[in-house]
């Protein structure tokens, strides 16, 4: 394990070293937990209050240079890359999204409402294309894309979901929309920025965010032709991640520089859709919308999720931001495991006075 304590500047270059005050000064449960394996494999803990990092730690052979596959956080990103082509004025949230594909039409299984599909339904996972990463008979998943050449076909030549009598149905679901997790809307979402912009997708992140944000390291993981894998497998360090976190918190500004428009970042984290009723999670614009308990206090969390456990997390009202970053990879308790860390070691600090 090696842990860091650095200054407020150090996302942005220096690294000063700082000792921990107040409610972050004492980690040692957190690190005796990661070491004994309760909390999963991790790999890296960051965080940071009122844009100063106040814990930074890293183990199981993780350092600040390891660049962390966390799987589909990358979908958050790419949600904010189409936040940037929205910013630009190359698209809007209620864009139809076929029109960037017309070179590949006319589509399997025809059927007029394909050319309705917006934006805005890609990015909250409310599409009515036949897609559902979760349920392994879709004809959608994840990993039948992975296992074609053109995913861009792959997606538009799906079937238009069904909602039979014992689901629920959009027309009287909360906010009008029913949430299936779809790997390949996430590819098309960012697709389209990708044909709205003239650039790869890869050069398009390059000049939007790497660039301005000071990211230096990093790595994307590519389909059989070459594109940019959007909604999974972007290798970032624990820093860069936090970088993207730290933007968001302060509405779209990396240091005085505007990153994305205040606006859009509001409305990436509004509710729109309903991710897991039982467990009362809501959905955004590929952020996922959650809130933790205690000491009768709810505290608000906006979140990118990936596989392994990984969580990169915003807690507007505390000016917090989280990066925790896991190995555990189709494990059945990588999701609780994270929970747990965030329940025991960070949200009751939260209740303490500085």
């Amino acid at each position: 394990m090696k842990t860091f304590l650095i200054a407020a500047g150090a996302l942005a270059g220096s690294v000063t070293p700082l000792a921990a005050q107040g409610r972050w000064s004492d980690m040692s449960t957190l690190e005796e937990a990661i070491g004994k394996g309760e909390y999963g494999t991790v790999t890296s803990v960051l965080i940071m209050e009122r844009g100063r990092t106040v814990y930074e730690g890293y183990f199981n052979g993780a350092d600040a240079e390891t660049l962390h596959n966390t799987r589909s956080v990358t979908k958050t990103i790419t949600g904010m890359a189409v936040g940037a082509a929205v910013d630009e004025g190359l698209m809007t949230a209620d864009t139809a999204a076929a029109t960037f594909f017309t070179d590949i039409a006319p589509f399997d299984h025809p059927d007029p409402r394909k050319l309705d599909v917006t934006m805005q339904d890609l990015l909250t996972m409310s599409s009515i294309l036949e897609c559902d990463d979760n349920d392994n008979f879709s004809r959608g998943t994840e990993a039948r894309m992975h296992n074609v050449e053109d995913w861009a076909s792959f997606f538009w030549d799906l079937p238009i979901r069904g909602y039979p009598s014992w689901s629920e149905k959009p027309a009287t679901a909360k906010y009008g929309r029913v949430f299936a997790y779809c790997s390949a809307g996430v590819e098309m979402a960012g697709w389209a920025v990708e044909r709205a912009s003239g650039e790869t997708f890869q050069n398009y992140v390059q000049a939007k965010f790497f660039g301005p944000m000071g990211i230096e390291r990093f790595e994307w993981q590519e389909n059989g032709l070459g594109q940019a894998h959007k909604s999974g497998g972007l290798g970032l360090t624990t820093r860069g991640l936090a970088k993207f976190a730290e933007m968001q918190r302060r509405g779209g500004l990396h240091g005085r520089r505007r990153i994305l428009s205040k606006s859009w970042t509001e409305e990436a984290v509004k509710p729109r859709v309903v991710a897991d009723a039982e467990r009362d999670i809501e959905y955004g614009y590929l952020w996922w919308l959650d809130s933790y308990e205690t000491s009768n206090n709810r505290y608000t969390v906006q979140y990118m999720s990936g596989n392994g456990g990984n969580r990169v997390g915003v807690m507007p009202e505390h000016e917090v931001i989280f990066v925790i970053t896991k190995t555990d990879y189709n494990q059945q308790d990588m999701h609780p495991k994270t929970n747990d860390l965030i329940e025991n070691e960070i949200v009751p600090r939260l209740t303490k006075r500085r």
